[in-house]
This record gives C-alpha cells, sequence and structure tokens, in this order.
C-alpha cells in the first residue's frame, strides 16, 4: 500500500495536478510494481502565505510525502526516488532543486484497508518486499 500526499503553492499545483499524479505513478509502476489501479494520491494546494520554503527554490517547490508500508529494499526506494525526480523534470520541467521527497514507512499492522489491518491482508496484487 502507498499514499502520496502533495503539498505546492495553489497556483502552480492545481495546473499540473493530473500530470504529476500520472509521473508519480508511472514511477511506482516502474520502481515498485504498484499497478495502476492503485493510486492513492492527495493534493493540498496552499496559499502563498501558508507555503514557507527553503531560501534557493522557486514557487514552483513541491513537498512530496510518500506513505508506504514498510519492506521495501533500500535500493528499491533511492531508484524511486531518483526516477521522481528525473521524471518531473523531463515531463513537468520541475527542477529537481524545487522537489523534496519524504519516504515514510510504517508496519503494516499499522495499515487499515478494506476492514482489516495490513498484515491481515493476503491478497495484494503487488508485492510489498521489493
Amino acid at each position: 500500500m502507498v499514499m502520496i500526499v502533495i503539498y505546492g503553492i495553489k497556483e502552480c499545483l492545481n495546473p499540473i495536478k493530473l500530470q504529476l499524479s500520472n509521473v508519480l505513478q508511472q514511477c511506482l509502476n516502474s520502481e515498485m510494481g504498484l499497478p495502476d489501479d492503485k493510486r492513492a494520491h492527495r493534493f493540498v494546494p496552499l496559499e502563498r502565505d501558508d507555503f514557507f520554503y527553503p531560501e534557493g527554490r522557486t514557487e514552483a517547490y513541491t513537498v512530496i510525502e510518500i506513505n508506504m508500508m514498510e519492506g521495501r529494499a533500500v535500493n528499491t526506494k533511492k531508484r524511486l526516488i531518483k526516477k521522481i525526480f528525473s521524471e518531473i523534470e523531463k515531463q513537468l520541467a520541475i527542477s529537481p532543486i524545487d522537489i523534496e521527497i519524504t519516504i515514510k514507512e510504517q508496519p503494516s499492522h499499522c495499515w487499515g484497508f478494506r476492514g482489516m489491518t495490513g498484515d491481515e491482508a493476503q491478497d495484494l496484487k503487488y508485492k510489498v518486499k521489493v
């Protein structure tokens, strides 16, 4: 299970939501084997005065938080991060300096979906330990 939350300035984020969601899902698919029908992306467009970002960034600055069940290999997560940077730059022309990515992992028993906890799910269409 993977859920993504994306933060950015609303005037910059709103026009690219669908494209950015597609890029993220393509990266999850290619690097982790996550099926297309498991897209769970939440966009949080913020007012300029609600979103402070580091010096040297532009108004395109975007924060991507990836929540997932623990179990993926370090190299898998590193490949995913690098793929997201490169694909966002290639497809959306946003420089990696304006993107920050955090992967937050939780034990499967801390996830709840379809009336059960993640450690009880035996019918996932994708592998968690990749």
